[in-house]
């Protein structure tokens, strides 16, 4: 709605969402000002006072930066600057009614030498004091407001290379690596597997698509996958599972070799998943044994000709909702499919997608369903909740009532997978979906087997070997929420 065009409009962007602005009002008079100078060039801008003009010019009547704070004081009231900076000190720290009470006499009297009535000063007053919630400076506000423009621009002209390296400082921001995937993917750059002959420590930018690292594994980290990427180098590709075997440490263990596996990370050399898995077993021994190394050790090996008359067994591949659920197990994200992209048949006959919205009418009651990527419930937000999910078409922003969150609030806090039937609210480009019932996605009874394998919990080996129906709905989601997709949680 703001839709900034400088600098200077981003750095408002990045202060307006702080609690000061918040608490102080500031948010919609600002928005609602940028629009109706957008449709009338002439429009004129209200403000509580004359006086204070020059002081909230640049943003449009309200007090948005840190900085406005003595300058509207100075302004309205004539504080000196002692005084001003006696006011953000003890706005900066726990207040007491007393110190309070004593800056807003000082504040009124001042005002009124000034011209400006009581009922005026107070209501600044309390915009001003607002903003012991916190708020940017504008300096701080301006380096984020560059560090954003930068970001864009490298994601729409470099966005390999700037998903690359967000890839390879997680932790940080606001999205998990599986979010950070589907933006991508939405935006044309593909996340392939790690591959053993192909993906280095961390992920490298392959053509225009990304390739992860072999140190996103589960069981294996930065140390181990150097060593057999420098192997790789010195002595060329590996050639076969046997090969890489012998030539790799014997510190990396069987869960690691088989971790890789499941992610396809030997592929090229032309065997399923499951007929490379059997052979791990074949080369590292029973499970049973403690280290599951096989008798590997790291002193250098010949390997010898010698036929194993249970190699050449042939297994079938993994379908799509195994390949999903060893991705989200191994790696935490998934790299093509979307989760509930298998769970079509089981959602609501209703439920739109969010790519549907503006065709609808404003207000409608829409049903939407998707993954939870991230959860707010800021303490200037009077107990609501802002929940960002994901569905096959992309993003769609939730807003769950206090009223609401009260009778689904486990559902809400916990759950990956939601059902939300609510109203569509539609404010220009803006789309929520206000809440009127949340659910978990639940799948049809028939589907629910008596006993789950115990074994699904801890590793795959009872997911891939089970029997299996098509796509198995809830073994296939059963299996999702012992490795959810990546949440983030704020407040």
């Amino acid at each position: 709605r703001v839709q900034p065009r400088n600098l200077e409009d981003l750095a408002v962007q990045v202060a307006i969402v702080r609690p000061g602005p918040i608490v102080g009002g500031a948010v919609n008079p600002y928005v609602r000002r940028r629009e109706l100078l957008r449709e009338d060039p002439n429009f004129r801008v209200p403000y509580d006072h004359p006086l204070l003009e020059e002081a909230l010019g640049e943003t449009l009547g309200v007090i948005i930066f840190q900085d406005q704070v003595l300058q509207v004081c100075q302004a309205l009231a004539g504080f000196s600057d002692g005084q001003a900076e006696s006011l953000r000190r003890a706005m900066s720290r726990k207040r007491s009614k007393k110190a309070m009470d004593v800056h807003w006499e000082a504040f009124r009297d001042g005002a009124r030498e000034r011209g400006v009535d009581e009922t005026t000063a107070q209501k600044v007053f309390q915009q001003v004091t607002a903003f012991s919630e916190f708020g940017f400076p504008k300096s701080h506000a301006a380096a984020f407001g560059l560090l954003a423009y930068q970001s864009v621009w490298l994601r729409y002209y470099h966005g390999t290379e700037f998903y690359v390296a967000l890839f390879n400082n997680q932790p940080m921001g606001f999205y998990s690596l599986d979010a950070l995937g589907r933006d991508a993917r939405r935006r044309g750059i593909g996340t392939r597997l790690p591959n053993i002959n192909q993906s280095r420590v961390k992920c490298t930018p392959e053509e225009s698509d990304i390739r992860i690292g072999l140190g996103f594994i589960r069981g294996w980290g930065a140390e181990i996958a150097e060593r057999v990427v420098e192997e790789r180098e010195r002595h060329g590709h590996f050639v076969s599972l046997s090969d890489f075997l012998r030539r790799t440490p014997a510190s990396l263990k069987r869960p690691a070799v088989e971790n890789l596996i499941w992610v396809g990370g030997f592929e090229s050399f032309g065997m399923t998943r499951r007929e490379l898995l059997w052979q791990a077993g074949l080369w590292l021994g029973p499970e049973e044994d403690s280290e599951r190394s096989g008798g590997r050790d790291d002193h250098p090996q010949t390997e010898l000709g010698l036929e194993d008359p249970y190699a050449r067994i042939r297994f079938p591949d993994f379908d799509d909702s195994e390949r999903i659920v060893a991705e989200y197990r191994m790696l935490r994200f998934s790299t093509d499919l979307h989760p509930l992209s298998l769970l079509r048949d089981e959602l609501p006959p209703e439920t739109v997608t969010g790519d549907r919205f503006s065709d609808l009418p404003n207000h409608s009651t829409v049903t939407v369903a998707g993954i939870v990527v991230a959860r707010q419930r800021p303490h200037t937000a009077k107990g609501y909740v802002f929940v960002l999910m994901e569905d096959e078409s992309g993003p769609i922003n939730v807003i769950v009532k206090p009223n609401i969150y009260e009778k689904c609030q486990t559902t809400v806090r916990m759950e990956p997978f939601l059902v939300v039937r609510g109203r569509l609210q539609k404010d220009g480009l803006t789309m929520n979906v206000i809440a009127h019932t949340v659910k978990a996605i639940r799948v049809r009874e028939a589907e629910q087997p008596k006993i789950l394998h115990p074994a699904l919990l801890g590793t795959l080996e009872s997911w891939a070997g089970q029997e299996r129906s098509p796509h198995a709905p809830f073994r296939y989601l059963t299996a999702l929420r012992q490795s959810p997709p990546g949440i983030k949680n704020f407040g």
